[in-house]
């Protein structure tokens, strides 16, 4: 369930408060929930999660992201969760997808190199070309 990009991040898809147990051993220290509450019926609520999280022991941040796209003020809010992180991060949404490419926008601010970034999302299954201007843009300035 869970795609490991690097040492330092991991994604998945919708997770419940019962997954967090497999991230505590795989020696995840805080969950990144990119998806917004009630974007689909049935799916579990980021205070639930963030409950469990807590329980568990790991740092938990909300950073939604919708099918509009992603903002400054999304990938500056990951940059500061992925810096405060006090080891791996289990970023999740729907599919895995917005949170492989707000990882990757977060990174590139951070100065990683947008194709190092490509190649670590590809070997997790993921396609960041849709975002690679943007990539670029970042890791530019």
């Amino acid at each position: 369930m869970f795609r490991k990009i690097d040492n330092t991040i991991l994604v998945s898809p919708q997770i419940g408060p019962a997954d967090l147990a497999e991230a505590v051993s795989l020696g995840v220290a805080a969950v990144i929930n990119n998806r917004p509450d009630d974007e689909e019926p049935g799916q579990p609520e980021g205070a639930a999660i963030a409950q469990a999280a807590e329980a568990a022991g790991l740092a938990y941040a909300a950073i939604p992201v919708t099918h509009a796209g992603f903002s400054h003020a999304q990938v500056d809010a990951m940059v500061r969760a992925l810096e405060a992180a006090s080891g791996p991060v289990l970023a999740y949404c729907k599919s895995g997808t917005r949170s492989t490419f707000l990882w990757a926008l977060a990174r590139a601010k951070m100065g990683d190199h947008p194709a190092v970034l490509v190649e670590k999302a590809e070997g997790a299954g993921y396609d960041l070309r849709p975002i690679r201007p943007m990539l670029d843009a970042l890791a530019a300035s």
